[in-house]
């Protein structure tokens, strides 16, 4: 990876870093989004795992006082589960399966009953978000979408939110980082400059948002987090079709 690539990639990930800070998802999505198109598969999962987990890490610390413990603890035994079963099979995904996934996700979830809605303080719903989100994870590099709309579905205040699915998306990604670093890749072939600059980039970014969750009421947060949710699975979802129908093989 050439200086300037790191240079680029570098503030990328303090801006992505920034939309997480403040709503705690969609900076994920965008980072995955531009790893895919430059790296393959495999590494892109890696190196977007390192920054999440320094991301979502950095933030965590920075709420801990507001984590609640309960929706991780049922959390990680769905996604352990998961991670189980899929390393029997060691599927990789193609760019555009990934793109599709990531785009699809957002409009399904709408489709469910309102006597299904999400409920973050249900131990049997952590559980099934833990494996449904860390299967997502492990197709798209992401999983965003279905964890965003199962703690916008419950009463946590945005401070709860932001904390505890830190902790939850801290977890997925170091899975993901097994599976794809370990399983089925190569941790070895990432750039230690690129991953320090990564874990920096992703730290700051975080920081600088701080101030602006602070100043956002509830209403503006939720507001705001769907529709950018919305527009980045909206354009994720018209990209992955045209790599499937178009793109060369």
């Amino acid at each position: 990876m050439s200086p300037l690539l790191m240079v680029l990639l570098c503030l990328v990930m303090v801006a992505t870093a920034f939309l997480s800070g403040i709503f705690g998802m969609a900076g994920g999505m965008v980072l995955i989004g531009i790893l895919l198109v430059l790296l393959p598969v495999p590494a892109a999962m890696v190196l977007h795992a390192v920054t999440q987990m320094a991301s979502n890490g950095w933030r965590g610390w920075l709420w801990r006082r507001h984590v609640r413990w309960r929706p991780v603890a049922a959390y990680a035994a769905g996604a352990v589960a998961a991670l189980t079963i899929w390393s029997i099979w060691q599927y990789v995904p193609s760019k555009p399966v990934a793109f599709i996934f990531l785009g699809l996700t957002p409009f399904l979830l709408r489709l469910a009953p309102p006597g299904l809605a999400p409920d973050p303080e249900s131990p049997v719903q952590g559980a099934f978000y833990g494996l449904a989100c860390m299967t997502l994870m492990l197709l798209t590099g992401v999983s965003g979408p279905l964890l965003d709309s199962y703690f916008l579905g419950g009463r946590l205040d945005r401070r709860q939110i932001v904390a505890t699915k830190a902790i939850c998306q801290i977890l997925s990604h170091g899975l993901k980082f097994a599976y794809f670093g370990g399983l089925v890749g190569d941790a070895g072939s990432l750039d230690p400059v690129m991953a320090v600059g990564a874990v920096l980039a992703s730290m700051l970014g975080t920081t600088l948002a701080r101030r602006y969750l602070e100043g956002m009421s509830d209403v503006q947060y939720r507001r705001w987090a769907g529709r950018i949710v919305t527009a980045i699975a909206g354009w994720f979802l018209v990209h992955g079709s045209w790599l499937l129908l178009f793109a060369p093989a």
